[in-house]
């Protein structure tokens, strides 16, 4: 951790190509408090996961970045920071929609469609965690989508309305600051049974595949280095990680 008494930065930006690429190129350069924020209105190269793009109106949606300094963590628990960010962003849009939920690792979906995504990179120091920078976008005020993204919604499509994007930044800060807390307090056991309760499609058996085809399976954990546990009808436990397994949502993803 930083300094307590070190106030976050808030830095905003019209434009950048990447939140996560300028908040680490800044802590590169010079100190950053903890908890300092970049957010902009436009991403010309938004990242998703493993190379994923992120589709965001210019002025619509809350695109932004954090820092934290988790060096009280194992690298070898490093998911506790996925989890923490997720639980925090679903807690955030509980306050102006139902069924909200987390699809495992860290996707926010509103029942079937996804409305927020992240990026988190944690850099190691020896067997600790040295930073983690956690970047974040998430579908506000956006109308319309025009990517081939297969699935994603807005707050104001769900709605109707518009909303303030700063409230809900700084809605969602003060809830990743609880949960910060309770990770320092070691209350890990709570976030990951917070989490396990949130999971998208957490009960019953839903349609996967993986390298194999096909199959059905129920989520029956999620382990501590962030492998998902799932089992099949027979009782077989199959053990992933991410992008090993996909959900399948639709006939058409039966069909690929």
């Amino acid at each position: 951790m930083s300094d307590e008494n070190e106030i976050p930065r808030m830095i905003r930006l019209e434009e950048t190509t990447s939140t996560n690429n300028y908040l680490r190129g800044l802590v590169g350069k010079e100190p950053l408090p903890e908890g300092s924020v970049v957010v902009t209105d436009f991403q010309t190269a938004g990242r998703g996961q493993v190379g994923n793009t992120w589709e965001s109106e210019g002025g619509k949606n809350l695109m932004f970045s954090i820092i934290l300094y988790p060096d009280f963590l194992p690298a070898n628990r490093q998911f506790l920071i996925s989890q923490i960010t997720a639980l925090s962003v679903k807690e955030t849009l509980d306050e102006y929609v139902d069924d909200v939920t987390v699809k495992w690792p860290n996707d926010i979906y509103w029942r079937d469609r996804k409305i927020c995504g992240m990026l988190i990179e944690n850099d190691l120091s020896g067997r600790e965690l040295y930073c983690s920078v956690l970047g974040i976008g998430i579908n506000i005020n956006q109308r319309e989508f025009l990517s081939d993204a297969p699935n994603p919604v807005s707050l104001t499509q769900i709605t109707g309305l518009e909303y303030d994007r700063e409230e809900i930044l700084n809605k969602f800060r003060k809830r990743l600051y609880e949960r910060y807390v309770d990770l320092i307090r070691e209350k890990e056991d709570d976030i990951r049974n917070d989490y396990r309760i949130a999971l998208y499609r957490g009960s019953g058996f839903h349609p996967y595949r993986d390298e194999n085809g096909f199959f059905e399976a129920c989520i029956k954990g999620v382990e501590l280095t962030g492998h998902l546990i799932l089992e099949l009808r027979d009782g077989e436990l199959r053990r992933y990680a991410f992008k090993e397994v996909t959900m399948v949502h639709t006939d058409a993803d039966l069909n690929l």
